[in-house]
């Protein structure tokens, strides 16, 4: 399980353009780097579309925004165009990385059990060190908190 404080671990995800994205290479830049359970839901539409509308002020504080689920890249393709997402989408499919930062849990819906990915942020520094992990969020003012967690 991913801690404050502690290096954010490395990984490398196919984005939604089908190119390889490794996390260090954003090393010298703030990263938020967010998993999400699905593709245009809800929950994860509102999400989305919330970091979506801050878009700018993370760019003024050069922060790179990354979205993980474990959706594929024709997914991610068409939830990016629908909703005119303009950061990244990376795939985890078999939940490797969501597993490594400690997002893949057992979850219940309905009385049903299932394993899956838990809604959760991680704000890394441009050293790669954690400095905020926010697990099991809540949608509304969400993208703010996030924001207000990032360096001014």
């Amino acid at each position: 399980m991913v801690e404050e404080g502690s290096q954010a671990p490395d990984f490398e995800l196919k984005s939604d353009t089908g190119e390889t994205v490794k996390l260090s290479q954003f090393r010298g830049r703030p990263v938020v780097l967010y998993f999400y359970p699905r593709d245009d839901t809800p929950g994860c539409t509102k999400e989305a579309c919330a970091f979506r509308d801050s878009y700018d002020d993370y760019l003024a504080r050069d922060a790179v925004i990354l979205g993980v689920s474990r959706d594929g890249e024709e997914s991610h393709q068409k939830f990016k165009s629908k909703y005119d997402l303009p950061f990244t989408l990376l795939s985890d499919p078999d939940h490797m990385v969501a597993e490594a930062y400690g997002v893949w849990a057992e979850k219940s819906m309905y009385g049903r059990k299932s394993m899956g990915i838990v809604r959760s942020t991680f704000v890394i520094a441009p050293d790669g060190t954690v400095t905020r992990t926010m697990r099991g969020i809540k949608v509304p003012g969400h993208s703010d908190k996030v924001l207000e967690a990032l360096p001014a």
